[in-house]
């Protein structure tokens, strides 16, 4: 019987789906070599985003010589060591498509957010103050949106943000893309420039440098509203606060940190930064998608392995 651990939640429709395939599957979070003991029995490994996969995990599971497939749940890989998984046999696959609405949409959220003093405001009001002409926001209509990386997410943040009568600028690594007609690629540089608003929604590589620091912030235009809803390491969290300090950087939104969940206090508490728990997918139904998503990869796996026999169910 093919055996699946899941250590992160998972939708429970999800789980019963997979019972319907006559597999076992447990439903437990564990982590570290006690998660590469556990998998030393298991065909199937899913995970979020509070496992970090090492060399030293898929070793300790390799010594059962059964695991041959980790699934992350969401976008990004950089918590597994993709290429070492690999070089032992193990596939690894993610689910990119299911949590792409509910990413752009809280993305859009903040835009309205830190442009209208909505986060600070409200924590003032707390404290009794009524700061109605300290708060004067901006609208958005009009205003130029930068997006560093147009792919699912950034292009659904396109779509939103042009409806609301935003302009859109964005780069993209691999180049001008055949999109909408209202939108303008730009270099890196010149988004960083020209941006109203900048928004980032790229994938972290393993190893890979700050894409934002000192310079590049020096770069935006003076008072830019910043958001990273992509991952923490793509960004200089001590020079994000100098930015901040300083005034260059109006205000930020951020859901994804350097360090998570162990946050920077100094950051997440800054009166002009809106901070969210890394709740981009965080929403009913994305989970359901990516529930969904999960067993249709597990689903072809147990066919292409010949477990199960083409069972001609609903997905």
């Amino acid at each position: 019987m093919c055996k699946i651990l899941v250590t992160d939640g998972m939708n429970k429709n999800a789980v019963n789906s997979l019972r319907r395939f006559k597999v076992d599957v447990e439903h437990k979070f564990y982590d570290g070599l006690e998660l590469g003991e556990k998998l030393k029995d298991k065909d199937i490994l899913v995970i979020r985003s509070k496992n970090v996969i090492t060399k030293e995990i898929i070793d300790k599971a390799c010594e059962g010589n059964t695991l041959k497939l980790i699934i992350r749940s969401g976008v990004g890989l950089d918590n597994i060591d993709v290429e070492y998984a690999n070089k032992k046999g193990i596939r690894v696959l993610n689910t990119p498509n299911a949590s792409t609405r509910s990413v752009a949409e809280l993305t859009i959220g903040q835009i309205i957010t830190l442009s209208r003093f909505i986060n600070i405001s409200n924590l003032t009001m707390r404290d009794g103050q009524w700061n109605k002409s300290k708060y004067v926001g901006t609208e958005i209509h009009g205003k130029t949106l930068g997006i560093i990386g147009l792919g699912r997410i950034g292009k659904t943040v396109a779509k939103m943000a042009h409806n609301l009568g935003m302009k859109i600028i964005y780069y993209d690594i691999l180049g001008e893309m055949k999109t909408h007609k209202g939108y303008t690629y730009c270099t890196f540089e010149e988004v960083l420039k020209n941006a109203d608003f900048l928004t980032i929604h790229i994938p972290l590589e393993r190893n890979q440098d700050y894409l934002i620091t000192k310079k590049e912030f020096e770069m935006m235009k003076d008072r830019v509203y910043f958001i990273n809803h992509a991952r923490g390491g793509l960004v200089c969290e001590k020079d994000l606060i100098e930015a901040l300090d300083t005034g260059k950087v109006e205000a930020a939104a951020l859901d994804v940190y350097e360090k998570e969940p162990i946050v920077n206090l100094e950051l997440v508490n800054h009166p002009m930064v809106s901070p969210t728990p890394h709740l981009g997918a965080s929403t009913v139904e994305a989970q359901e998608r990516i529930g969904r998503e999960i067993v249709k990869i597990i689903y072809d796996f147990l066919i292409e392995e010949k477990i199960i026999d083409d069972m001609k169910i609903a997905l």
